[in-house]
């Protein structure tokens, strides 16, 4: 277990829906921006089916969740966001992704990627991994690696580009935190900013965020932290 202090010159954050990077790793995002990391955010799916109306329009609710994502990332630091706009469920780690991700990450040049761990699926009795998270975890996966940095694929999407390591988040098996007590009220203000998702701020929500980024208090010591499998090329 290793305590994770180093802030990469560039970051790129690769997930499925509006409001995953900021629940998964908003803290690191936060912490690194403000000590001048440069920070690009991909949101792979729209967001379109994230409500229980069946009445509600799909375009319309993936605008305003797009919004939310503007608000947010203020709070984290984010420097620009691509919106992919993939119908939500219906993401795929095929080869029109990862040439999408190769471009990006190729053209913006990011020391470090983070993005959700596609191995973690099973979380006690009541939760299992969303499926658009697994795939775009897979995609971010396969464009770091081996895609992104040789140049025999994707030849018209840039030069090749190397990723020093990637950060996988949401992981059973995380080998490195960030202590994030310096961010976390800037973690709580972007999940806020997910009103269609949370309904407005309430007390509640502070608590669990506070609660999740505790629970790896035992292995660090560390009052606040979110934790990663590290994978270092």
């Amino acid at each position: 277990m290793e305590i994770l202090s180093e802030i990469p010159n560039r970051a790129l954050a690769i997930y499925a829906h509006p409001d995953d990077a900021d629940v998964s790793c908003g803290g690191t995002l936060a912490l690194w921006s403000a000590g001048g990391c440069e920070i690009h955010l991909v949101v792979c799916a729209g967001g379109d089916k994230g409500s229980s109306d069946p009445l509600l329009d799909a375009d319309t609710l993936m605008g305003v969740r797009e919004r939310e994502v503007e608000t947010a990332q203020k709070h984290l630091g984010i420097k620009s966001v691509d919106f992919l706009r993939i119908p939500d469920g219906e993401v795929v780690n095929d080869i029109a992704l990862r040439r999408k991700l190769v471009n990006i990450i190729r053209g913006f040049l990011p020391e470090v990627v983070i993005s959700p761990d596609p191995t973690a699926i099973f979380f006690g009795e009541h939760y299992y991994n969303h499926r658009d998270h697994r795939e775009t975890g897979w995609a971010a996966l396969d464009a770091v690696s081996p895609a992104a940095f040789s140049p025999l694929y994707f030849k018209e999407e840039g030069s090749p580009h190397k990723v020093s390591y990637m950060l996988l988040s949401g992981t059973l098996a995380p080998s490195v935190f960030v202590d994030i007590a310096r961010s976390i009220d800037r973690k709580e203000r972007a999940i806020s900013s997910h009103v269609s998702q949370l309904g407005d701020s309430t007390e509640w929500l502070r608590s669990i965020v506070r609660e999740r980024a505790k629970e790896a208090f035992v292995q660090t010591g560390i009052e606040f932290s979110e934790g990663f499998r590290r994978m270092v090329f």
